[in-house]
């Protein structure tokens, strides 16, 4: 593994610290996040340049596939290097339809805990985020019951952080009452910039913000300015607009993901571009 994390190091907790460019694996499911990969050997391939890449940060969740994208970790880094953190969420399970059902009831949230224990072949999550709002964010509807049960496994051992997916502010300082939060994954990226105050916020108390389409998701990411600041600094659109995340705040995380070993370097890559003033300011403007 690389000596340095691309990106650099995000210390949260005594025993947390996590490379601030990681990688999401929820494209290693089949098309629609569904069923195995089309190559599964290419999948693990994936996931084991990430780590030769000095990637600490892996984002799951067992609903990618369900089950397949946990089970290809497993196989590509079992046992695990002592440095590498897992973050997966519970919150939500499949429709036979491929359909994204929100699954909260506390008894589920736990049996959810433990599936995802057993499918990766751990004693205890990393990190565990509860899924709560849509793409779009959260409300400020109570989540104390559902932190709470997750807390109560916390205390158990079963899980050693929590954190939140989906929520609002009001939502974290709720939640920070029962438990500390040490992540935050929201919507967030160039054009989706309704959580400013939030990836403020964060930094601030040394949360981590990951960036959820950090390039746009389903609707990828168009801008001219972004394309003409690309071509300035000799960078892709995409290296681009993930610098600019990681510039936006030292708490910002990425976990950007792909079923190619290829593009996994590019993404990387942006790590190291080092964007300028002017730039940066360019870039504001999309958002605004």
């Amino acid at each position: 593994m690389t000596s340095s994390a691309p990106g650099g190091a995000l210390t949260l907790a005594d025993d947390l610290t996590i490379s601030r460019m990681g990688y999401g694996a929820m494209q290693l499911a089949g098309p629609g996040v569904l069923g195995p990969p089309k190559d599964r050997d290419q999948a693990v391939a994936v996931l084991r340049e990430a780590v030769d890449l000095g990637v600490t940060h892996i984002d799951t969740s067992d609903y990618y596939g369900p089950v397949v994208v946990n089970e290809i970790i497993k196989e590509a880094l079992h046992p695990y290097p002592a440095d590498l953190r897992i973050v997966t969420k519970v919150g939500a399970r499949r429709g036979d339809d491929g359909s994204w059902n929100p699954s909260l009831e506390p008894d589920d949230l736990k049996a959810q805990v433990r599936e995802n224990l057993r499918h990766l072949g751990l004693d205890a999550l990393d990190v565990v985020n509860l899924r709560l709002g849509s793409f779009e964010g959260g409300s400020d509807e109570s989540i104390a019951e559902q932190f709470g049960a997750l807390a109560v496994l916390q205390q158990q051992g079963l899980i050693r952080h929590l954190g939140l997916s989906g929520i609002s502010s009001a939502q974290l300082t709720e939640a920070q009452t029962i438990a500390p939060v040490v992540t935050v994954q929201n919507l967030y990226n160039l054009a989706a910039r309704k959580d400013d105050d939030l990836v403020d916020r964060c930094e601030a108390e040394n949360i981590a913000f990951a960036a959820f389409f950090p390039l746009g998701g389903f609707s990828p990411l168009q801008s001219e300015t972004l394309t003409g600041v690309a071509a300035r600094l000799e960078a892709s659109p995409q290296q681009v607009a993930l610098a600019w995340l990681l510039q936006r705040s030292a708490t910002t995380v990425l976990i950007p993901g792909t079923s190619s070993v290829a593009h996994l370097r590019e993404n990387i890559a942006a790590a190291s571009l080092e964007l300028p003033a002017d730039a940066v300011a360019q870039l504001d403007s999309i958002g605004r």
